[in-house]
């Protein structure tokens, strides 16, 4: 793990050629194996061949519930909603191996009622019990291609998908993605609206040149979500900016980590699951947390370049943003919760002006694919993090550009990362082991590590018009 140069092997040549054949008119795809693993023979059938139903595990997001926990209790409520995740990953490990898949239910749903019991204990003994959280612990099994219960499926993305046809196969982790997961970026229509600049908008950019990750820092915690649990996110993080970060950093670690970043007044941190070439090589961590025991499994890619941009306000200035932010975008489960908090994008280098949520690019010869991240761009004014590491930032109105009442406007992160991959459906990202290495499960974090001096020059930057670096 941790190389930073990648070559395409004949296999992923080969993958190439394969894929090219699963395209038919109008982006549909037919099922063939194209995640065969480099020891299987042409004649073996590909994977869930039997025409047997793929399912998933579905559990209630706690996390996203507890909008209001007691500071006193965060630490264990943390704790124990990363056990609640683990808890989830391996009844998921349990449900390949089970002749009847609904056995795995009623143990989970016992050791999720202990745990929630704690959780509510935890937050009682800080003076705020919640109320029925005991009516989560229920989870049930959902067809791979059954729409989720929550929110809505996204609609980017749903163009081309007509003809769909046969079985649909799974990558070699046993576990996902699928032909459909993949779409021709040419057959999507233009599907990017800005709201228009008014008076008194903030025009100007600040970008941070912190690389690639050629430093190969990698690991599977998620200090903003799971702090202090080792292999907390069950998928592996790129890392830029500052090298410090893991489960256990706390402020003064990050405030004295060193960091990529050209400007060593940025030691902040910006993380997102990798992207693997699922192309058969094992990566080093094949054996790892985060890696192949948690079925996320194929090379590890190195980003072929990575921007990370602060923009503006279409209709007001920005304020600085407090020193230590937290602000996640995207949902890591958002297959199973629905898209309402699904963020992140996928495209590719010249068709920029076509997103795709729910689906992963087929970008043609040429041209390599694209990751973005927007950030929320409103701020409460008043808090760094929040319980569900939610409710203190906002997405600013898609139409108007305002920000909700009583936020304020800060700095907005915009993060490209560019891959050059084989053309076609033979990557995906990590995930969470019951999320299927969905495209729309993609997210990123950011913890503000800029020195408080430079981040008041990022925002005197962007409001004066200014292109900063």
């Amino acid at each position: 793990m941790g190389r930073t140069s990648r070559k395409r092997s004949k296999l992923a040549r080969r993958l190439v050629a394969v894929s090219a054949a699963v395209v038919m008119g109008g982006g549909g795809l037919i099922a063939v194996n194209v995640y065969a693993n480099a020891g299987e023979g042409a004649d073996q059938p590909p994977p869930q061949a039997s025409g047997l139903p793929v399912s998933t595990i579905s559990c209630p997001d706690v996390a996203n519930r507890l909008s209001d926990v007691p500071r006193g209790a965060r630490g264990e409520v943390d704790d124990r909603l990363a056990e609640l995740d683990s808890q989830i990953t391996r009844a998921y490990d349990q449900l390949g191996a089970a002749r009847d898949k609904e056995s795995v239910l009623d143990p989970l749903e016992e050791r999720r009622q202990g745990t929630l019991g704690e959780i509510a204990d935890a937050m009682d003994r800080a003076g705020q019990r919640p109320e029925r959280l005991d009516s989560m612990a229920p989870c049930t099994l959902r067809a791979v291609d059954a729409p989720a219960q929550q929110g809505q499926q996204g609609q980017q993305g749903q163009q081309g998908q007509q003809g769909e046809q046969g079985q649909q196969g799974q990558g070699q982790g046993g576990n996902g993605p699928q032909a459909n997961d993949f779409v021709e970026i040419e057959s999507v229509q233009p599907n990017v609206n800005r709201p228009g600049n008014r008076r008194g908008a903030s025009r100007g950019t600040f970008t941070t040149e912190c690389g690639r990750n050629e430093n190969g820092k990698f690991n599977p915690d998620n200090v903003i979500v799971a702090p202090g649990v080792s292999n907390g996110a069950h998928h592996m993080h790129d890392y830029v900016g500052n090298q410090a970060t893991d489960a256990f950093s706390d402020d003064d670690d990050l405030a004295n980590g060193g960091t990529s970043c050209r400007n060593q007044g940025d030691k902040s941190t910006y993380y997102w699951p990798v992207l693997r070439l699922q192309n058969g090589e094992n990566e080093a961590d094949a054996q790892a947390d985060g890696g192949g025991k948690d079925q996320n499994v194929g090379e590890i890619q190195t980003p072929s370049s990575v921007t990370l941009k602060f923009v503006g306000n279409p209709r007001s200035k920005v304020v600085a943003m407090p020193r230590f932010l937290r602000i996640i975008t995207g949902d890591a489960k958002a297959f199973t919760n629905g898209d309402v908090n699904a963020n992140a994008s996928w495209s590719c280098t010249g068709f920029e002006d076509r997103r795709l949520k729910d689906k992963y690019p087929i970008c043609p010869e040429g041209s390599k694919v694209v990751r973005r991240f927007d950030f929320q761009s409103c701020w409460d004014g008043r808090n760094t993090d929040s319980a569900n590491h939610r409710t203190h930032v906002a997405f600013a109105d898609q139409r108007t550009g305002a920000c909700p009442q009583g936020f304020r406007a800060i700095p907005q992160l915009v993060q490209r990362v560019v891959y050059d991959v084989p053309p076609g459906p033979g990557f995906a990202v990590d995930s969470f082991p019951e999320q299927l290495h969905k495209p729309v499960t993609d997210h990123g974090d950011f913890i503000n590590v800029f020195d408080e001096r430079l981040m008041r020059r990022v925002a005197d930057c962007i409001n004066s018009g200014q292109r900063c670096t």
